[in-house]
């Protein structure tokens, strides 16, 4: 199944949604929303694994090696993430503050060992990207936390994207071989988008999860009304990371809309 549909809210503790020992559709990494309440704790660990925790929204304390640091998020549409990466033989202690804070943790293998790191909102790189081609039908926000050119040590890529209501993201079509996950939310929350998977289309609603694999196309829509938010996370394959400029490849017959001075109707 390639688009995971989330019927009820998020149980307080950790909601697993994939998971690496996956027997179909594996994306090779453990991906879930952990649910906190005001003074539940939770503590992780892997053994083989890095861990990146991505603060949706809410409060929360989190410790590691010896650090504290309590972190606060007021909305995933409007402020840019918090996320803490480490790497295998950690252990992280999750505090809530607020009285209702969520998170996502996603998890893969990685035999490297790297100092743990703390990225604040300040260093995401958050751009808008499409602005001023397109009749500003696919301007969206873009945030990349870390991927191959800051963190080449990882086995992730980490990432946000929030789209203006009505309008396209991962445009032009584009694909690349590693795996890769979007987990969807929607403000006002009962809205709902479009994911392109290749040649199919999957209707996608608030706290859904797709899995995008093989080489698919993935551009997605959002209706109007209805602003759409997702987590991206991309699983580098061994001797194959996802790193400029070979990936993403995009559709060569697509690629003429990104002109500036590109001639569309109703001007064409």
């Amino acid at each position: 199944m390639l688009r995971i549909r989330q019927e009820q809210e998020f149980k307080y503790g950790y909601n697993p949604i994939t998971t690496m020992d996956e027997t179909q559709a594996n994306t090779m990494m453990d991906f879930g929303i952990l649910r906190m309440a005001q003074g539940q704790v939770e503590t992780l660990f892997e053994a083989e694994k890095e861990s990146a925790i991505l603060l949706l929204q809410g409060e929360v304390t989190l410790g590691w090696n010896g650090q504290e640091k309590t972190i606060a998020r007021s909305s995933c549409f409007d402020a840019d993430p918090w996320v803490l990466h480490v790497p295998k033989n950690v252990t992280v202690t999750i505090t809530g503050v607020a009285p209702d804070s969520e998170l996502n943790i996603t998890k893969t293998t990685n035999a490297n060992t790297f100092t743990a790191k703390l990225y604040t909102p300040e260093e995401c790189r958050s751009e808008e990207r499409g602005k001023g081609t397109l009749k500003e039908c696919s301007t969206r926000i873009v945030r990349t936390v870390f991927d191959y050119s800051n963190a080449p040590y990882s086995n992730l890529v980490v990432g946000e994207v929030v789209d203006f209501p009505g309008k396209w993201s991962s445009y032009p079509p584009h694909y690349h071989p590693q795996p890769e996950i979007y987990f969807y939310k929607f403000n006002p929350e009962n809205g709902y988008g479009f994911c392109e998977l290749g040649e199919d289309v999957v209707k996608v609603k608030h706290n859904d999860t797709t899995k995008i694999l093989d080489n698919a196309t993935h551009p997605q829509t959002t209706a109007p009304g209805y602003a759409m938010y997702y987590i991206w996370v991309i699983r580098h394959l061994d001797g194959n990371p996802y790193k400029n400029p070979e990936y993403p490849v995009f559709v060569p017959e697509h690629l003429w809309v990104t002109d500036k001075n590109a001639k569309m109707w109703p001007d064409k």
